[in-house]
């Protein structure tokens, strides 16, 4: 699978990366080089996938099995699209398995995500947005998705506290748009930073569907506050709850 084409790629980008190390900061040169040294990095290359947030996805999948062939799937922030790579093969919705169900990927984001055959792209659109929403209720088979996923993040302010608040209440809003499209029994998984809100967000997945787990996958650095939950069997609010 890993192709020469992919190899030259991946080494053409570390050469690259390596004369930029010149005229770069102190701060951003570290970055580089531990991007230069990351082996998920460095297999996003050689495998085509657009970022290594790719093989996150991968590992949570493959030991929970949350994307079937024929499901319909919602991916929110999606850009650069990683995610949605995954999906549309573990899904179907490319059609390149005629025996199996073909299956549907939406993906989301503010930011322009590049085409990708098997998903639908609603670029510059903000998934709170109640036109987003009816957007998706016309595109979902039925109105309905199996799974939202979610790797979103707000920019950066470098406060932890301020910006760990801001993603957990983006991810408040995804039960928001739950309530709209999820299937019953169907599942959320969406990444959050570790803090004190986290038991917020955690409480309100818990009123809403039948299990949640905090996970966090060998491709999440090690130093990073990122963790995720997954949260299945939904239950719309009022119904069994």
């Amino acid at each position: 699978m890993w192709s020469v084409s992919f190899q030259r790629r991946f080494l053409h980008s570390s050469s690259s990366l390596m004369k930029k190390l010149k005229s770069k900061s102190p701060a951003e040169q570290r970055w580089l080089q531990r991007q230069l040294k990351d082996p998920y990095v460095k297999a996003s290359h050689r495998l085509n996938f657009r970022c290594r947030s790719a093989f996150k996805l991968l590992e949570i999948d493959d030991k929970f099995r949350l994307l079937r062939p024929g499901y319909s799937v919602v991916d929110c922030g999606a850009a650069p699209g990683a995610w949605s790579q995954v999906a549309v093969e573990r899904v179907n919705s490319a059609g390149e398995d005629p025996e199996s169900p073909q299956g549907t990927v939406i993906g989301i984001d503010l930011l322009n995500i590049p085409p990708l055959d098997g998903a639908h792209f609603l670029s510059c659109h903000d998934v709170t947005d109640p036109t987003t929403h009816a957007k998706l209720l016309d595109l979902l088979p039925g109105g309905q998705a199996h799974v939202i996923l979610s790797d979103m993040a707000p920019n950066a302010s470098g406060f932890r506290d301020m910006d760990q608040e801001k993603l957990i209440t983006m991810c408040l809003t995804l039960t928001d748009l739950a309530e709209r499209i999820l299937k019953p029994g169907g599942s959320l998984l969406c990444k959050y930073w570790d803090g004190i809100l986290a038991n917020k967000l955690q409480e309100r997945l818990s009123s809403v569907f039948g299990s949640v787990r905090i996970l966090k996958p060998n491709a999440s650095r090690k130093d990073s506050a990122e963790k995720y939950f997954l949260a299945r069997v939904y239950r719309k609010p009022g119904k069994g709850s």
